[in-house]
């Protein structure tokens, strides 16, 4: 590949790195982005523009990414938290363009703001793996991410089969309005009840993906609607957060929660369920081992037909199952 010098220190500002991530320089002849060619034996600077850093889902995410990336001789990445805002993920990927960066890793905050800027990348020779979170048109390289729809609808499913087969009242807390996911996973879970007329989803309002506004608006709807059997929550973070309400409401054991992610963490879903303040959750792979194996194809391999998308397969996390999944997927006590 063509030579450059790669100055990261403002890619350094409020960004997670690798270890060696701001001590790395490249070599230089002010080449452009497009003129970076694969092959081994070579060094890439992979760019990864992460939505949320607040998010334990997106820290996961990004310890997937570094994880995988430390056992390909040649990569480094970059990770860059634009902490929930639009504008901010926008100057970072534009700031990955300017340090010319190999490739680039984006999980968009939200799909319309981050479209043009995608494009941009991709047009102008990166290749670009959009990860869990979509872009709107097809100016990108590959989608890697989960079924969201058929995870919504797993978990309704669930509701009306095993978790609410009496029926009841259901409060939704949902995702980030605007994230592709929060719409999908509503989608999907409506289409789930459907099999069960005796479940209403009385209420829906979103918690953003935070732990934080999800336990103030389950809060709210909880006082307003008290008689709820449940409550459907867009991820783990934010069931937990409705678990917390219900709890100070005196309403934790009428009100059954569900979450969405299942990450094996002392702190994710799966051990809320295996302790009981989950009755479910549902896996949500973060994609960042695949995104790294997807990345060295393209730059290491030279492969040139790589999957157009990849789907993630997901698992149900009851009680029963809970131990053996968090061993299963890896985590730690």
């Amino acid at each position: 590949m063509r030579t450059r010098t790669v100055l990261l220190a403002l890619l350094c500002t409020g960004a997670l790195v690798t270890s060696t991530a701001c001590s790395v320089e490249k070599p230089s002849d002010g080449g452009d982005a497009t003129a970076a060619k694969c092959g081994a034996g070579k060094d890439f600077l992979i760019g990864m523009s992460q939505a949320n850093n607040a998010e334990p889902y997106r820290q996961v995410m990004n310890n997937d990414v570094q994880t995988a990336a430390k056992s390909v001789p040649g990569f480094t990445v970059v990770v860059a938290d634009a902490a929930q805002d639009n504008s901010k993920q926008v100057a970072d990927v534009e700031n990955f363009l300017t340090q010319k960066i190999d490739l680039l890793v984006i999980s968009p905050n939200e799909a319309k703001p981050l479209t043009a800027v995608v494009r941009k990348a991709y047009d102008r020779g990166v290749p670009v793996i959009v990860l869990d979170r979509k872009v709107e048109g097809e100016a990108y390289t590959a989608f890697i991410g989960g079924d969201n729809v058929a995870i919504g609808r797993a978990a309704g499913e669930f509701y009306a089969t095993t978790l609410l087969p009496a029926g009841g009242k259901v409060i939704e807390i949902a995702g980030l309005p605007g994230s592709t996911p929060a719409a999908e996973r509503a989608q999907g879970f409506r289409e789930g009840i459907a099999a069960n007329p005796k479940i209403e989803v009385v209420a829906s309002q979103p918690g953003d993906w935070l732990r934080e506004k999800g336990q103030s608006v389950a809060d709210a709807l909880l006082k307003a609607h008290p008689d709820a059997a449940a409550v459907y929550a867009h991820n783990d973070p934010m069931a937990e957060g409705a678990y917390l309400a219900a709890k100070a409401a005196g309403l934790h054991t009428k009100v059954k929660f569900t979450g969405i992610d299942a990450l094996p963490v002392p702190s994710g879903g799966i051990k809320a369920v295996e302790q009981g303040r989950l009755a479910a959750t549902f896996q949500y792979a973060t994609g960042g081992r695949e995104a790294v194996d997807l990345a060295r194809r393209i730059l290491v391999d030279c492969a040139e037909d790589v999957p157009r998308t990849t789907t993630l397969d997901t698992m149900r996390v009851t009680k029963e199952n809970a131990a053996e999944t968090y061993a299963k997927l890896g985590g730690v006590a």
